[in-house]
């Protein structure tokens, strides 16, 4: 079912008043106007006290759960994971099972969220000397909101209104990324996972799908395609055993803890 006009709108302007006060948040936790080399008016983070943050990427159970926690282990990195409990229950709804239900109707709804959530992460304040985040606003659109758009599963409209939003946060935000960690996993291997792991919403998740998850990030982080790349890339091969990816991860151990001269 097309989005109509009217739901369109009130989205966009629910969706704007929680970014707002979501950056005047963000404000309070040591972000500023006019920095050197930004337009006047753009916001932010100081320069001088700014903490590398590390993104980690990959297609739905391509192991970055198992990559975050492996890290945050470590006493000099700070874990963000997504938050997907926050995706599950908007005051008693879950936009995360809807979505994947009726994508048509449903996607614009979660990703305004999705959209709104990930900048929150971005502007987290942490303790450690490096951030780790699983995922990123950056991955929101130009991996699954670019999906659905793509798959003609969101109507030009939604995608319009959400890509206007993602420009306006990037344009007037600054959310800096010094190294992504990319698991490069196989389609099939994430199925696999998938069944095993048997989270709700992810019942309906057809191979198809991930493929389409595998083929953007692949055109996204390593074929370099029409997305930009916000920093550089650290692909890791994921497709292993858990022990096998345990040695990978402290083999990169070293990249990850100086991402901000990567």
């Amino acid at each position: 079912m097309a989005a109509t006009p009217a739901r369109v709108l009130l989205s966009f302007r629910s969706a704007r008043r929680s970014v707002v006060a979501t950056v005047r948040t963000g404000l309070t936790r040591g972000i500023r106007t006019g920095s050197r080399g930004m337009p006047a008016g753009t916001l932010v983070r100081d320069g001088a006290n700014r903490k590398p943050v590390v993104c980690v990427e990959g297609n739905i159970a391509s192991g970055k759960t198992t990559c975050l926690e492996y890290f945050s282990k470590t006493a000099n990195i700070e874990v963000l994971t997504e938050p997907v409990s926050k995706w599950r229950d908007v005051r008693g709804h879950n936009p995360l099972a809807l979505m994947y239900q009726d994508p048509q109707r449903w996607g614009i709804t979660l990703q305004t969220y999705v959209q709104l959530t990930m900048l929150d992460r971005h502007l987290a304040a942490t303790a450690a000397p490096v951030t780790m985040m699983e995922r990123s606003i950056f991955s929101a659109k130009y991996i699954f909101v670019e999906n659905l758009f793509q798959s003609g599963k969101m109507p030009e409209v939604d995608y319009a209104v959400l890509s206007e939003w993602f420009d306006w946060i990037t344009t007037n935000i600054s959310l800096p990324v010094d190294l992504i960690v990319y698991l490069q996993t196989s389609p099939h291997t994430c199925h696999e996972r998938l069944k095993q792991r048997c989270r709700e919403e992810e019942k309906v998740i057809p191979l198809e799908y991930l493929e389409s998850i595998h083929q953007l990030y692949e055109d996204w982080l390593i074929k370099g395609g029409s997305s930009p790349v916000p920093a550089p890339v650290l692909v890791i091969p994921a497709d292993h055993d858990l022990q096998r990816m345990l040695h990978k991860y402290e083999e990169h151990r070293e990249k990850i803890l100086t991402a901000s001269r990567a």
